[in-house]
């Protein structure tokens, strides 16, 4: 049996085809298998986030009833409050309540009453409770809103993956349910604020960037207002609306250096750090989540930087801690804080499967 060079042609280009379908199958198929590793593991974080939560709202049940018990037996101590020992109670066991509906209630109905609970928070007099546990509570809300916000990116491109016509017919998702969303209102309460007046409130995505000899990419710029000022910063700012972290944070990648990267290979957020700064004439407060991601070494070459980023990047650096610490002594500042000491921390969530806990740093 011999065949043509037509007939050779045309089952090579059907080979071709076959194999090529096979290769993209496969590769979606390991893409799907990390997204959904991804959203289960921003699903346990959200729900120990909503966990801690509603211990730190017994926590100040416990105060507020103990605020009403008080001010019943001293009288005179309730000068200047607004609330009644009556609306205390009613308010510390409403909090209870509601914090242990949260932890019993199933998945599916949780969005409710955490809503709920939300809305019984956001109403407490913080005047009322210790420093510390406003501190807490609003540590506890934070952790809750960035929780939420990775679950519901995790879940967005899990499903848009999930949801292309070729991944359906080819059943490449396999037998996983598909992703929810978790939907809770975001609210700025009184616990969470500054107490400043500032100019301007922002989400900020920064990538701390290692290279294969863990060094960090780090950023020299100054305040056009005070352009004597120098100091060093990791990649990254503020988020664009409509856009997610990690979006962000690759566009910012991208616009400061020139390096494109797949949001992907980002690992965290590892961090969270809370900062109030001035800058070009107004007092900004940016809450600041850091990724972390390793590439080979490259001549950074900012691809577009806007007027206010020309006026105030100055130059570029890959840093050992050793120049992290140099840099720091001779009084040209390196954000955030102690990041020396930091390395390391980023380096091992590079080399975990596991995603990070997101933890609080200066």
């Amino acid at each position: 049996m011999t065949f043509s060079a037509t007939g050779i042609l045309v089952l090579s280009l059907i080979a071709a085809v076959v194999i090529t379908i096979g290769v993209w199958a496969y590769t979606t198929a390991n893409r799907l298998d990390r997204l959904h590793v991804r959203t289960d593991q921003a699903r346990h974080a959200l729900d120990a986030a909503l966990a801690r939560r509603a211990v730190v709202a017994r926590s100040v049940a416990t105060t507020l009833a103990g605020r009403a018990a008080d001010r019943s037996v001293n009288p005179s101590r309730r000068t200047g409050a607004p609330a009644s020992d009556n609306e205390l109670a009613e308010q510390a066991r409403r909090l209870t309540a509601l914090a242990d509906r949260a932890e019993r209630t199933n998945w599916r109905d949780r969005e409710t009453v955490e809503n709920q609970l939300a809305a019984a928070l956001s109403a407490v007099d913080v005047a009322l409770l210790p420093p510390q546990l406003v501190a807490e509570l609003a540590d506890a809300e934070a952790r809750v809103l960035i929780a939420r916000r990775f679950h519901n990116d995790a879940v967005r491109d899990t499903l848009a993956l999930r949801t292309r016509r070729l991944v359906r017919w080819l059943h490449l998702g396999g037998t996983a349910p598909l992703p929810t969303y978790f939907e809770i209102a975001e609210r700025v309460t009184p616990a969470a604020s500054t107490g400043l007046d500032v100019d301007t409130v922002r989400t900020s995505a920064r990538v701390v960037l290692l290279d294969e000899q863990d060094r960090v990419l780090l950023l020299r710029g100054r305040d056009p207002k005070v352009p004597d000022v120098q100091f060093w910063f990791t990649i990254g700012g503020g988020i664009d609306p409509g856009e997610t972290l990690r979006e962000a944070a690759i566009r910012e990648l991208h616009e400061e250096t020139g390096y494109p990267a797949d949001s992907s290979m980002l690992r965290g957020p590892l961090w969270r750090r809370v900062a109030v700064f001035p800058f070009n004439g107004e007092l900004i407060r940016s809450e600041e989540l850091f990724f972390v991601l390793r590439v080979k070494t490259f001549d950074p070459k900012p691809a577009k930087l806007d007027f206010i980023e020309r006026r105030s990047i100055t130059g570029n650096k890959w840093c050992t801690p050793g120049d992290i610490i140099d840099l720091d002594g001779s009084g040209e500042t390196v954000y955030p804080y102690h990041l020396d000491q930091l390395l390391p921390e980023a380096i091992k969530a590079l080399e975990t499967d596991t995603e990070p806990e997101v933890r609080s740093i200066r």
